[in-house]
């Protein structure tokens, strides 16, 4: 038996089906771990998203289990060292939504500069403002890349195309290396990306040397007038630093696709700050990325299980 307690894609589904090991599909069953535990008393395989805690607790309520799927990139909620020590196999799909990821924070970008969704608000309610919705453009504008990966590479390349000026922060790449000279990326240590950018985009892991490292400390090194896009971790913003620069216009605005936590209480700091657009967790759920995830992962887990395609 196959358990799925997440949200999984059709055809990444309808592939585990295809394979006779039974599969038990709940999207809802990370809610409530007490049935999880129970329907995995027999799992051959659990497959996750982000939600459900994939710990050293759950894996002993799993005593024939030998693999996990995680539908995604990260591994936050997977105690790797948990899975090793139970020898079981851990597959994920990372990079498969880089795309989806990349045109997201491009969206993001044009939206804190044309902002359409307020000049069509402005014309539904009977104005016709011309003057206050011109915004500005994104040619010649610099753009700061906070992790240089997959996806920060997809956003260098897209933010290029469109004439913009990129920098990045990456202590993994060199400036030699041919995707770097090609993409024509100037790399900098990360006090000259927050003080020479307009948008900072960030696409780090979460670290302990990452944990906050958005606070005030290094908001105030950003040019008055800058915006903040976060789709990697919402524990590289310290919230409340976030709201008090926003407040105070130091930022101009700022888009989130991760807060901590999730999803976001009704009493956080950052709900209803002025500026700010926060989207629960949608940027790499495009339907081309989850289908490519779904499949992936179930081939993953397949083989691990000794199904062959």
């Amino acid at each position: 038996m196959i358990v799925v307690c997440e949200y999984m894609s059709p055809g990444g589904l309808a592939r585990l089906q295809e394979s006779g090991l039974g599969v038990f599909y709940d999207p809802e069953l990370w809610k409530d771990r007490a049935a999880l535990k129970a329907h995995l008393a027999g799992a051959l395989a659990l497959i996750v998203r982000n939600q459900t805690r994939v710990d050293a607790e759950l894996l002993a309520a799993a005593p024939h289990l030998r693999a996990v799927g995680r539908l995604g990139a990260g591994l936050d909620n997977i105690v790797q060292p948990d899975l090793e020590a139970r020898g079981v196999v851990l597959c994920h799909a990372r990079g498969l939504n880089a795309t989806a990821v990349a045109e997201y924070v491009l969206a993001a970008m044009l939206h804190l500069a044309r902002n359409l969704a307020k000049a069509a608000a402005h014309v539904a309610a009977g104005g016709w403002d011309r003057s206050a919705f011109g915004g500005f453009e994104l040619a010649g504008k610099t753009l700061g890349l906070l992790g240089l990966g997959e996806v920060g590479l997809r956003v260098a390349r897209r933010a290029r195309a469109l004439g913009m000026r990129v920098l990045a922060a990456d202590p993994a790449r060199q400036p030699w290396e041919a995707v770097v000279e090609d993409l024509g990326i100037e790399l900098c240590e990360v006090p000259q990306l927050l003080a020479r950018a307009r948008f900072l985009s960030l696409h780090a892991p979460l670290t302990p040397e990452t944990r906050y490292l958005i606070r005030a400390e290094t908001l105030t090194q950003m040019p008055r007038g800058a915006y903040l896009i976060n789709t990697a971790r919402g524990e590289l913003v310290h919230s409340a630093d976030l709201a008090k620069a926003l407040w105070e216009g130091h930022l101009a605005g700022a888009v989130l696709d991760v807060v901590e936590p999730e999803p976001l209480p009704e009493s956080h700091p950052l709900r209803g700050v002025p500026n700010l657009y926060i989207t629960p967790h949608i940027a790499g759920l495009t339907a081309e990325a989850q289908e490519a995830v779904g499949l992936w992962v179930a081939e993953g887990v397949l083989r691990a299980l000794g199904v062959e395609a």
